[in-house]
C-alpha cells in the first residue's frame, strides 16, 4: 500500500510539474505581449487572465506563484486567478514572493500588495465598487496589504483599506475598514480579534 501511495506521489509531482512548466511559458509570452513588468521566479499552476488597459501598469515581483487549477490548491479553487487593470491611470505592484490561489484582483487606481503576502482561495482584492458608469458607485481609492499578509479563503478586501504587516485575515471576511500590523481580524465587516506577539 505504502509502494503505491508514493507512486500516485510521484506521478503527480512530474504531472504538476508539467502543468508549472506548460503553464509558464504560456503566461510569459502572454505578459510580455500586453506588457506586464514581471521578475525571475514568477510561475503558474494552470492558465490564468490579464487584462490591461493601454497606459495602465502591473508590476510583478519576483517568485510569485498564481495557481489556477481547481486541485492546485488542494482546499479548492473555483475560479482562475483573474488580473485586471482597468483604466489608463490604474498601478497595480505585486511584490516579491507573493501567493495567489484564484485570485481576482481588479485595480481601477491604485493596488499596492507587499512582499510574501499570501492570497488564499478565492479572494478578491478591488479598489472599485464597478461599473464606474453607475451614479451610486463611488470613486475608486486605493488598497495597500503590507508585507507578509495572510488573506485566508475566501476573503474580500474591498476599496480604501490597508492593512498593516504581518496580520492575518481569517477565512470569509470582508475587509472595508484598515486593519492594523500584527492582528488577527475576521468577520463581516472584518474586526480585530487578537493582536499577534511578534
Amino acid at each position: 500500500m505504502i509502494f503505491f501511495n508514493r507512486l500516485v506521489t510521484l506521478f503527480d509531482n512530474i504531472g504538476w510539474k508539467i502543468i508549472y512548466l506548460f503553464s509558464t511559458y504560456i503566461m510569459y509570452i502572454k505578459m510580455w505581449m500586453i506588457g506586464i513588468r514581471f521578475k525571475k521566479g514568477v510561475g503558474f499552476y494552470g492558465l490564468m487572465k490579464f487584462k490591461k488597459a493601454a497606459n495602465a501598469t502591473i508590476e510583478i515581483g519576483t517568485k510569485c506563484k498564481f495557481r489556477s487549477k481547481p486541485t492546485s490548491n488542494l482546499i479548492g479553487i473555483n475560479k482562475p486567478c483573474i488580473i485586471s487593470a482597468l483604466t489608463t491611470k490604474a498601478n497595480l505592484q505585486i511584490g516579491d514572493n507573493c501567493g495567489f490561489s484564484g485570485t481576482v484582483i481588479g485595480c481601477f487606481c491604485n493596488i499596492k500588495i507587499g512582499k510574501n503576502v499570501r492570497c488564499g482561495a478565492n479572494t478578491l482584492i478591488t479598489d472599485s465598487d464597478w461599473h464606474l458608469d453607475d451614479i451610486r458607485a463611488g470613486k475608486p481609492c486605493p488598497v495597500i496589504i503590507e508585507n507578509n499578509v495572510w488573506l485566508g479563503v475566501n476573503v474580500m478586501v474591498l476599496k480604501g483599506v490597508t492593512i498593516g504587516e504581518n496580520t492575518i485575515i481569517g477565512a470569509g471576511s470582508v475587509v472595508v475598514q484598515d486593519i492594523p500590523p500584527n492582528v488577527v481580524a475576521a468577520g463581516n465587516p472584518c474586526k480585530i480579534i487578537k493582536s499577534i506577539n511578534i
